[in-house]
């Protein structure tokens, strides 16, 4: 299946797979390692916009096709048209799919492989949830060309500790797995081989949940994370307080106390 229906299996820029409550979107540029262009940003936003709405689909994968997982923005895109009004569009473009990943109801994972550069590497940050081959490399390079990663920094920065995420802003050198897992960029490293089913085995476990207390968490941790500690606890009780009313919430509470089978949330 693919997201943009006029273009052919072999030509679609993006493409798109449900199965078992859990929407895979592939990046599939892989002549350009994937790169960011504003078409792809656009296709990516339209599945996005689709997926807020779509109460069959429990998780989101975002993977990439060919040799990569994402090499950031297009910077001969970027280079044809270097004007002012043209790179805050592209930028607006791209801030407003990021932060539509945290806006969404599901968790998101991201499927990495290859190498995340750049916007690449953002993308990788601004997921709920990363895993990762073990041999893929992840950097914030766009120093090294002279286009200091700023945007990336925003998602980077809310992933890894202050000293190691402006190491990596600065020198534009790359980071191996390992070393992503311990900065926190990742959940889980993995042989290229094992990456599919690991990817498989974490979309299941958040699908099989229900959904109603899945987005009212993911919603509460995004929102108390930038709040002060006194406003965050205001938000997480009153996100508590509407949790208790749901009947999900309800009837794990009363299967625990009276040592019956936890409901199976996939049926609701």
């Amino acid at each position: 299946m693919t997201a943009n229906d006029e273009a052919t299996d072999n030509e679609a820029i993006l493409l798109r797979q449900d199965r078992d409550a859990v929407a895979t979107l592939t990046l599939n540029r892989p002549d350009k390692y994937n790169a960011l262009s504003t078409e792809l940003m656009d296709l990516i936003q339209q599945e996005l916009d689709k997926l807020a709405g779509d109460s069959s689909v429990r998780a989101i994968v975002i993977a990439g096709s060919g040799k990569a997982f994402c090499a950031g923005h297009d910077l001969r895109e970027m280079s044809d048209d270097p004007s002012p009004e043209a790179i805050q569009a592209l930028f607006d473009q791209c801030s407003r799919m990021m932060v539509s990943l945290t806006q969404l109801p599901q968790p998101v994972i991201a499927r990495v492989h290859g190498i995340a550069t750049a916007a690449g590497c953002q993308l990788v940050a601004q997921c709920d949830l990363a895993v990762a081959a073990d041999d893929v490399r992840f950097a914030t390079s766009g120093i090294n060309v002279g286009l200091f990663c700023g945007t990336p920094m925003v998602a980077v920065t809310r992933n890894l500790p202050r000293k190691q995420a402006m190491e990596m802003l600065l020198t534009g050198d790359f980071i191996d797995a390992a070393t992503a897992e311990r900065y926190g960029l990742i959940n889980k490293v993995v042989s290229a081989a094992d990456l599919d089913q690991a990817v498989q085995e974490l979309a299941g476990a958040v699908a099989k949940q229900g959904p109603a207390f899945i987005a009212a968490g993911k919603r509460l941790f995004y929102r108390q994370i930038e709040d002060g500690l006194t406003e965050a606890y205001q938000e997480a009780t009153r996100t508590m307080v509407e949790n208790m009313q749901i009947d999900e919430a309800r009837d794990g509470i009363s299967a625990f106390l009276n040592k019956r089978a936890m409901p199976d949330w996939q049926d609701r």
